[in-house]
């Protein structure tokens, strides 16, 4: 495999994509540099639904491996929202602020020992041939602060604080956050499995 493509339009997650893949000589393309694709609806109840419908549809349409990710913010006082509605948990158009602002209006009331979360990121590799998708995931373990802090992140990284930290997933280092990220792990679980991709990620 020396090229794929990440089914995402999310400069963000691109940005994270294409940080973990230089080291194996990956030329990694994003859906940006396919303008004239279609985008996915994602009508699935589940991250692995979702991940699966745009991993599918893009390996179909640009004859490619590619790899696509749904992920979210579960809170456990929330009954587990936003989850896969994260994105648009403030309205149909993706705002980062307004979604943090909700969450944080939500949790208001929520004390310290109330407030735990996870980031949850199912990652699903699809291929253009009959070979049967991947599906992997990983969880960051954390808790919701009680205002936004930090500028490195993209989504809810200003309201997150992994477990074992003070800080927030958006004051860490960049290099800190792809070590311990839901994404992160993720990808490092899908590396074990990518064997069938011309002896997979050396």
């Amino acid at each position: 495999m020396n090229e794929v493509i990440i089914a995402t339009k999310n400069s963000g997650k691109a940005k994270e994509f294409i940080q973990m893949f230089e080291s194996y000589g990956i030329t990694v393309k994003t859906l940006i540099d396919y303008p004239e694709l279609p985008d996915v609806e994602e009508t699935g109840e589940t991250f692995a639904e979702n991940a699966l419908l745009k991993a599918e549809s893009a390996a179909r349409l640009t004859g490619r491996p590619a790899i696509a990710d749904d992920s979210g913010l579960v809170i456990d006082a929330l009954d587990g929202r936003p989850g896969v509605y994260s994105a648009r948990y403030a309205g149909i158009d993706k705002d980062d602020k307004a979604n943090n602002r909700k969450v944080l209006k939500e949790m208001a009331e929520v004390v310290d020992d109330q407030r735990s979360a996870r980031f949850k990121c199912v990652l699903a590799v699809s291929f253009p041939d009959d070979r049967e998708s991947i599906i992997v995931e990983g969880d960051c373990e954390g808790r919701i602060a009680y205002e936004e802090s930090g500028t490195n992140g993209f989504g809810y990284d200003p309201l997150f604080i992994p477990e074992g930290f003070d800080q927030t997933m958006a004051q860490l280092e960049p290099n800190m956050k792809n070590e311990i990220s839901h994404r992160a792990k993720a990808l490092r679980k899908l590396q074990v499995s990518l064997t069938e991709l011309d002896g997979g990620m050396k």
